[in-house]
């Protein structure tokens, strides 16, 4: 069983989205928040494992909550904007996906199972400004200490950048689903990322390293 924490300011938009997903059989919706505050601490009570978070809430907005329990759960940002600070801020913040609003229930149902998994979901009408953005942006300021990857890990961490889910990973480099799943793991690990996102962030900005 999926267990789901949803925040989001608006009471009718809440309950809708709490009663698509308790119509699931595999989800339960453990908690509601209403701001960003009471999700981040309903989190840290609940450990649900995963939050669907609001961006635009009062006290604390929805980039802030993420920044803090993206370690305790994973986060699925669900929001009616799709502008690129919000996008760039969600995923910078840890979410592991980014969806707008207007997505149907069989996809929001299917990107909350899919994020519980251990993958990444960004919305299509997203995706090709985000890899436009990255393809476009100056090498990044700060370096990142690559060599800690064996030479297998900097194969996996190139295939998070090219979007590849685990089982994608496993048939590119031959090995096991779960061998492709414990290598994720421990490139978040020691690199300090809270995502699979972050990662393939990473592996977009140091592509030319890991060649």
């Amino acid at each position: 069983m999926i267990r789901v924490l949803v925040a989001d300011d608006q009471a009718a938009v809440r309950a809708g989205i709490a009663l698509i997903l308790r119509a699931a059989p595999d989800v339960e919706v453990v908690a509601e928040a209403a701001d960003g505050e009471e999700a981040v601490a309903l989190t840290r009570e609940l450990r649900p494992d995963v939050v669907l978070m609001d961006v635009r809430m009062p006290r604390m907005d929805g980039i802030a909550a993420t920044r803090e329990v993206a370690g305790l759960a994973d986060v699925l940002v669900l929001t009616t904007f799709d502008a690129d600070e919000h996008v760039f801020g969600a995923l910078r913040a840890g979410a592991a996906g980014f969806l707008l609003k207007d997505v149907d229930a069989d996809r929001l149902v299917d990107a909350v199972r899919t994020v519980a998994a251990g993958e990444g979901v960004i919305a299509p009408q997203v995706t090709r400004r985000l890899i436009g953005a990255f393809a476009a942006a100056p090498a990044p300021a700060e370096p990142v200490a690559l060599d800690v990857l064996t030479p297998r890990e900097r194969d996996v961490l190139a295939c998070l950048g090219d979007g590849l889910s685990n089982q994608q990973i496993a048939e590119r480099l031959e090995m096991a689903e779960t061998t492709a799943k414990t290598h994720v793991s421990r490139i978040l690990a020691k690199l300090g990322l809270r995502s699979r996102v972050q990662a393939a962030i990473v592996a977009r900005e140091h592509g030319d390293e890991l060649r």
